[in-house]
Protein backbone atom coordinates (compact mmCIF):
# COMPACT_ATOMS: atom_id res chain seq x y z
CA UNK A 1 0.00 0.00 0.00
CA UNK A 2 1.04 3.42 -0.79
CA UNK A 3 0.91 5.03 2.67
CA UNK A 4 2.20 8.56 0.96
CA UNK A 5 -0.50 8.63 -1.26
CA UNK A 6 -3.10 9.17 2.00
CA UNK A 7 -0.63 12.13 3.15
CA UNK A 8 -2.39 15.57 2.01
CA UNK A 9 0.46 18.56 1.62
CA UNK A 10 -0.61 21.52 2.95
CA UNK A 11 1.55 24.55 1.91
CA UNK A 12 2.08 27.81 3.72
CA UNK A 13 0.67 26.35 6.83
CA UNK A 14 0.99 26.72 9.76
CA UNK A 15 3.16 29.72 8.40
CA UNK A 16 4.50 30.75 4.70
CA UNK A 17 6.86 28.70 3.23
CA UNK A 18 6.41 25.68 5.71
CA UNK A 19 4.90 22.42 3.46
CA UNK A 20 2.73 20.66 6.13
CA UNK A 21 2.33 16.55 6.30
CA UNK A 22 -1.37 16.35 6.52
CA UNK A 23 -2.34 12.80 8.44
CA UNK A 24 -6.06 13.13 8.59
CA UNK A 25 -6.63 11.60 4.90
CA UNK A 26 -4.53 8.27 6.17
CA UNK A 27 -6.88 8.48 9.64
CA UNK A 28 -9.52 8.64 7.90
CA UNK A 29 -8.86 5.64 5.45
CA UNK A 30 -9.42 2.57 7.59
CA UNK A 31 -7.32 0.59 5.12
CA UNK A 32 -4.37 3.08 5.77
CA UNK A 33 -4.79 3.13 9.37
CA UNK A 34 -4.83 -0.50 9.47
CA UNK A 35 -1.63 -0.72 7.36
CA UNK A 36 0.23 1.28 9.64
CA UNK A 37 -0.67 -0.47 12.95
CA UNK A 38 -0.12 -3.76 11.42
CA UNK A 39 3.30 -2.80 9.57
CA UNK A 40 4.15 -1.40 13.34
CA UNK A 41 3.46 -4.43 15.44
CA UNK A 42 5.37 -6.40 12.43
CA UNK A 43 8.21 -4.89 13.28
CA UNK A 44 7.76 -4.86 17.37
CA UNK A 45 6.11 -8.48 17.90
CA UNK A 46 8.84 -10.90 19.37
CA UNK A 47 10.57 -7.99 20.81
CA UNK A 48 9.62 -7.94 24.09
CA UNK A 49 7.97 -5.28 24.24
CA UNK A 50 6.50 -4.03 27.58
CA UNK A 51 4.64 -1.09 26.50
CA UNK A 52 3.86 1.09 24.28
CA UNK A 53 4.44 4.68 25.79
CA UNK A 54 2.60 7.53 22.64
CA UNK A 55 3.56 10.94 22.65
CA UNK A 56 0.81 13.69 22.92
CA UNK A 57 -1.53 13.89 21.02
CA UNK A 58 -0.62 12.21 17.85
CA UNK A 59 1.47 9.83 19.06
CA UNK A 60 -2.18 8.68 21.10
CA UNK A 61 -3.59 7.81 17.85
CA UNK A 62 -1.09 5.29 16.49
CA UNK A 63 0.31 4.10 19.72
CA UNK A 64 -2.95 2.76 21.69
CA UNK A 65 -3.99 0.65 18.41
CA UNK A 66 -0.24 -0.61 18.24
CA UNK A 67 -0.12 -1.62 21.97
CA UNK A 68 -3.57 -3.41 21.31
CA UNK A 69 -2.27 -5.23 18.52
CA UNK A 70 1.05 -5.93 20.73
CA UNK A 71 -1.49 -7.13 23.50
CA UNK A 72 0.76 -5.05 25.91
CA UNK A 73 -0.12 -1.64 27.57
CA UNK A 74 -0.09 1.77 26.34
CA UNK A 75 1.49 4.74 28.74
CA UNK A 76 0.76 8.58 27.28
CA UNK A 77 3.45 10.51 27.42
CA UNK A 78 1.30 14.14 27.65
CA UNK A 79 1.94 17.81 28.78
CA UNK A 80 2.51 18.97 31.51
CA UNK A 81 -0.34 19.00 34.05
CA UNK A 82 -2.59 16.79 32.38
CA UNK A 83 -2.18 13.56 33.95
CA UNK A 84 -4.17 13.01 37.74
CA UNK A 85 -1.31 11.13 39.77
CA UNK A 86 2.64 10.93 40.49
CA UNK A 87 3.82 12.55 37.70
CA UNK A 88 8.00 13.02 36.12
CA UNK A 89 8.94 15.50 33.90
CA UNK A 90 11.46 16.49 31.43
CA UNK A 91 11.74 19.67 29.88
CA UNK A 92 12.77 20.40 26.66
CA UNK A 93 13.45 23.66 23.86
CA UNK A 94 11.51 24.27 21.02
CA UNK A 95 12.11 26.58 18.02
CA UNK A 96 10.53 29.83 20.18
CA UNK A 97 10.71 28.67 23.91
CA UNK A 98 10.32 25.08 26.03
CA UNK A 99 8.01 22.64 26.36
CA UNK A 100 7.39 19.66 29.16
CA UNK A 101 5.98 16.28 28.69
CA UNK A 102 5.36 14.18 31.75
CA UNK A 103 4.50 10.30 32.18
CA UNK A 104 2.67 8.50 35.70
CA UNK A 105 5.87 7.86 38.18
CA UNK A 106 4.61 4.08 37.95
CA UNK A 107 3.81 3.72 33.85
CA UNK A 108 6.87 1.90 33.45
CA UNK A 109 8.70 -1.19 35.55
CA UNK A 110 12.56 -0.75 35.85
CA UNK A 111 14.45 -2.62 32.95
CA UNK A 112 10.92 -2.75 31.04
CA UNK A 113 11.61 -2.42 27.01
CA UNK A 114 9.13 0.40 25.83
CA UNK A 115 8.67 1.43 22.28
CA UNK A 116 8.08 5.14 21.75
CA UNK A 117 5.38 6.40 19.29
CA UNK A 118 4.96 9.63 17.61
CA UNK A 119 3.58 10.69 13.97
CA UNK A 120 6.19 12.68 12.94
CA UNK A 121 10.30 13.39 13.38
CA UNK A 122 11.04 16.67 12.68
CA UNK A 123 14.00 18.48 14.82
CA UNK A 124 13.90 15.62 17.62
CA UNK A 125 13.17 17.91 20.80
CA UNK A 126 9.90 16.08 21.21
CA UNK A 127 10.94 12.41 20.62
CA UNK A 128 14.48 12.87 23.07
CA UNK A 129 12.51 14.35 25.84
CA UNK A 130 10.35 11.18 25.33
CA UNK A 131 12.43 9.03 25.47
CA UNK A 132 14.83 10.75 28.50
CA UNK A 133 11.38 10.64 30.35
CA UNK A 134 11.10 6.93 29.56
CA UNK A 135 14.52 6.41 30.99
CA UNK A 136 14.25 8.29 33.95
CA UNK A 137 11.16 6.46 34.69
CA UNK A 138 13.04 2.77 34.77
CA UNK A 139 12.66 1.98 30.98
CA UNK A 140 14.67 0.86 28.32
CA UNK A 141 13.97 2.47 25.07
CA UNK A 142 14.06 -0.25 22.24
CA UNK A 143 13.02 1.93 19.29
CA UNK A 144 11.32 5.56 18.98
CA UNK A 145 9.09 5.45 16.23
CA UNK A 146 7.09 7.40 13.64
CA UNK A 147 5.03 7.44 11.02
CA UNK A 148 7.07 10.39 9.04
CA UNK A 149 10.44 11.05 9.21
CA UNK A 150 11.24 15.02 7.59
CA UNK A 151 14.57 13.77 7.10
CA UNK A 152 15.92 17.63 5.64
CA UNK A 153 15.36 18.55 9.58
CA UNK A 154 18.21 16.12 11.02
CA UNK A 155 16.27 14.74 13.86
CA UNK A 156 17.33 11.76 13.26
CA UNK A 157 21.35 12.81 14.10
CA UNK A 158 19.68 14.23 17.48
CA UNK A 159 18.74 10.88 18.65
CA UNK A 160 20.94 8.18 20.82
CA UNK A 161 18.27 5.54 20.35
CA UNK A 162 17.43 3.49 17.67
CA UNK A 163 14.59 5.16 15.65
CA UNK A 164 12.50 4.03 12.56
CA UNK A 165 10.06 5.70 10.44
CA UNK A 166 7.16 4.18 7.87
CA UNK A 167 7.71 7.45 5.82
CA UNK A 168 10.63 9.42 4.86
CA UNK A 169 10.50 12.76 3.04
CA UNK A 170 13.54 14.73 2.10
CA UNK A 171 17.08 13.43 2.61
CA UNK A 172 17.37 12.41 -1.22
CA UNK A 173 13.94 10.15 -0.39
Amino acid sequence: MDLKSYIREVPDFPQPGILFRDITPLLAAPEALQAVVDQLRDRYAGRGIGKVLGVESRGFLFGAPLALSLGVGFVPVRKAGKLPADTISRSYDLEYGSATLEIHRDAVAKGEKVVIVDDLLATGGTARAAAELAESAGAVVEEIAFVIELADLGGREGLRWPSYALLVYGGGE
